[in-house]
């Protein structure tokens, strides 16, 4: 694990009555035979870093959210990040949580996509088959929203792939629980193309198995 040294899609539609859109992805994603490998399954995990309990470190070249515990442990999540000419880097912060939130796709991704024959919708309510899935964390620079969020998923088998615009993606139950736990204000650690995000020191040190079979910090 290498040692190291920081703008997508508002609104939120809150409730256990969720209506969707459309039943193409979901058919999609229940006959999907690709699963999810087992090193992105959420862990505990020995954890060393010089950043705060309560602090999200973002390794996009390893594919892992790590959640900073304290006590030199951690809980990591696979992730799926920003495909080629899509990764970034720096130091942001949750500046809005939304529970399954409403898709609006920028212009420009649009004006992208349209090019290849894909319409994109203006704004696609949030529900079941929306691509940010069951919760969002909008990451804010400066108080201004990066458009960059923290977001589920309903294509779970793209975890651990380069496949987003930028943003990082996540499965829905792994979403569901960092949502609980990084509140507005939590910093957040994107380590990644640029070395925007400074001097950071961490090390995984594998999985805590003590922590795993008792657990701590929820």
């Amino acid at each position: 694990m290498p040692v190291t040294s920081a703008n997508a899609f508002p609104a939120a539609v809150q409730g256990s009555n969720v209506e969707t859109t459309s039943n193409v992805t979901l058919v999609q994603q229940y006959q999907s035979k690709k699963q999810v490998a087992a090193k992105y399954k959420r862990t505990k995990v020995r954890f060393v870093t010089d950043q705060a309990p309560g602090t999200v470190i973002v390794d996009t070249n390893n594919k892992y959210l790590y959640y900073v515990e304290g006590n030199n442990k951690a809980t990591r999540y696979g992730i799926g990040v920003g495909r080629d000419g899509f990764g970034w880097s720096g130091v942001v912060k949750v500046g809005r949580k939304a529970e399954w939130p409403s898709w609006t796709p920028p212009a420009e991704m649009r004006q992208r996509e349209a090019k290849k024959g894909r319409i994109l919708p203006v704004v696609q309510p949030g529900g079941e088959d929306n691509p940010l899935g069951a919760r969002a964390l909008y990451l804010f620079k400066g108080g201004r929203d990066t458009i960059f969020r923290i977001h589920g998923t309903n294509q779970p088998w793209t975890i651990g792939q380069n496949m987003s615009s930028g943003c990082i993606r996540m499965m829905n139950k792994d979403v569901e629980h960092l949502y609980a736990r990084a509140d507005v204000g939590t910093k957040v650690v994107v380590v990644g193309p640029g070395n925007r995000q400074g001097a950071v020191d961490y090390n995984d040190r594998g999985v805590d198995f003590f922590g795993n079979l008792f657990g701590f910090g929820g």
